[in-house]
């Protein structure tokens, strides 16, 4: 999941038991609403990541595979590093952020859920539904929740490969890339593509004379 967040260009911030606090915007942004659709992108990319797991957790007998719920918020916050002369940490801090929180924590297993101002930048990539309104310590306004019911043709397979067999797991969201962070996954693909020749082009030893 780590990896996942970081090809999207997501700081991961901490793990929180079986948790990921992840955010966009810092140390670099791409805008409000180009870091709320990659961060969506990054969200479906691990549940995408997930069902191929519950199919290999199933065939290996555990009845009930672990399955994910997700929060996205959309808001300003501050981030820095945090704590005192013994202790330091770039982290995040917020109401916004706490909102993600309490977003997951009512999101259904397997879901995401989104807060008003991150469905409003991503509205035209997936179909939702509003669900009851809540309210939050520190947010005065109301909150509603909208719950991902789909995805629309726009994050169709020509922008997101995925590839999974042995000794190679591969998530590619084309879409979700700025010219710079493709520039450097085109160097590691070519890179890899550059090994993987390598490696067919030593002779088995079926192959080799004696």
């Amino acid at each position: 999941m780590s990896h996942i967040a970081i090809s999207h260009g997501a700081t991961v911030d901490k793990f929180i038991g079986d948790a990921i606090l992840a955010f966009f915007g810092d140390p670099q942004t791409l805008g409000p609403r180009e870091d709320a659709r990659a961060c969506l992108r990054m969200a479906l990319a691990m549940q995408k990541r997930l069902e191929y797991l519950q199919v290999k957790w199933r065939q290996q007998g555990i009845e009930h595979p672990f399955r994910v719920r997700m929060g996205i918020n959309t808001g300003y916050c501050n981030v820095g590093n945090f704590g005192s002369d013994d202790r330091m940490d770039y982290t995040i801090i917020g109401a916004e952020a706490n909102l993600a929180a309490r977003l997951q924590s009512i999101a259904p297993a397997g879901g995401i859920m989104l807060g008003y101002e991150t469905y409003s930048n991503v509205r035209d990539m997936v179909d939702a539904s509003a669900g009851e309104q809540i309210s939050m310590k520190g947010i005065s306004r109301p909150i509603v929740p909208y719950l991902v019911r789909g995805v629309r043709e726009q994050l169709s397979d020509d922008t997101v490969i995925t590839e999974m067999d042995e000794g190679m797991s591969l998530t590619l969201d084309t879409a979700g890339l700025d010219p710079a962070r493709a520039a450097r996954l085109r160097d590691k693909l070519q890179s890899a593509l550059a090994q993987l020749e390598a490696r067919l082009a030593v002779p088995s030893p079926k192959e080799t004379s004696g």
